[in-house]
């Protein structure tokens, strides 16, 4: 009798960790293409994990594109990418209704946002009206044209990118979608001996355009991650860790140097980030830590600093450093 009761627990146990190992085994294979970039590949892996999506920040020329291919290529998984302009309009996003000479009727052409990965290139460059399209697919993981919703494949995670540092032209996002955001990873410059990692393998040949030939191989698919979003579920969140992140989350609105703060939203958010790190780690369990590791990418976007702050050159950042540092931490 315990046998048999034991039995399919064990099973599970091993399905979780090997699913653990395909995702641990999906950094390795992404750094085959992109250097020095591994809290981001992380930080995709998470955002997959907890079933959100990921604003990528960066200059040009760091990767970002690259790296979000060579992810999709290590997870086999289908992935398109959209350059946001300012003449996109949003069925060139979501898809649109065609009209078929052939049979007069009219059907649907699907948007590239039909994939599992979408890479939207530049989103902060085309007009608020197509930024929204976007809205209803990151939050119900579907597509409403003409009054018939159309599901979206599984798993579907949108890689938005911006640059930090060029603004003419652009449309910075509203509130109401950065919060859609489960995460904001910035990727900076290479360090020195990384840079000359990049320009040692463009010298021997490296085309970024051929991943197949760099070595990226397909170890993980929707399959184990399935199997490594219902452990992810199962790891345990003590109250204390739960009073803690509530305790982040009301601080970051009553600091003098934020307009506004963190939404409940985004308390959820932290919880299920740092579910998905503990798991990641080999923990069935949350501590203070994880909070702690996912509390910026997790919260740097869902916050505004007063104008006096930003004129003083307050850093975003720093202001939620300093909350760390300030709010009690659970034993």
């Amino acid at each position: 009798m315990s046998e048999q009761g034991s039995g399919p627990r064990v099973l599970d146990q091993m399905d979780h960790d090997a699913a653990r190992q395909a995702l641990l085994d999906v950094r390795h294979e992404v750094a085959k293409a992109v250097v020095g970039q591994d809290a981001t590949v992380t930080g995709l892996l998470i955002a997959l994990l907890s079933q959100g999506h990921v604003l990528l920040e960066g200059v040009p020329g760091v990767a970002k594109t690259l790296l979000v291919r060579a992810m999709s290529a290590a997870l086999s998984l289908d992935t398109k990418r959209v350059q946001f302009t300012p003449d996109l309009m949003p069925g060139d996003v979501t898809g649109s209704l065609v009209y078929d000479s052939h049979t007069s009727e009219f059907t649907f052409r699907e948007g590239p946002v039909f994939t599992n990965i979408l890479l939207a290139d530049e989103i902060n460059r085309t007009p608020p009206k197509t930024q929204a399209s976007l809205l209803e697919a990151m939050e119900e993981r579907q597509v409403s044209v003409d009054g018939e919703p159309r599901p979206l494949p599984a798993p579907f995670l949108v890689a938005a990118t911006q640059n930090p540092v060029e603004y003419e032209g652009t449309y910075p996002l509203p509130e109401a979608q950065l919060d859609r955001f489960l995460l904001k990873l910035t990727m900076p410059l290479p360090g020195r001996q990384d840079e000359m990692e990049v320009i040692r393998r463009h010298a021997a040949g490296f085309d970024p355009r051929d991943l197949e030939a760099a070595g990226v191989q397909a170890v993980a698919g929707a399959a184990e991650l399935a199997r490594a979003r219902q452990a992810v579920a199962s790891v345990a969140v003590e109250p204390e860790i739960i009073a803690y992140i509530v305790d982040l989350v009301r601080a970051t609105r009553s600091a003098p140097s934020f307009l506004l703060g963190v939404s409940p939203r985004g308390a959820t958010a932290l919880l299920n980030t740092s579910r998905s790190w503990a798991w990641l780690s080999g923990r069935g369990f949350v501590t203070p830590d994880d909070v702690k590791a996912l509390a910026l990418p997790c919260l740097r976007h869902r916050v505004a600093l007063q104008p006096e702050a930003q004129m003083d050159g307050v850093r975003v950042d720093d202001v939620l450093r300093s909350i760390l540092a300030s709010v009690p931490v659970p034993r």
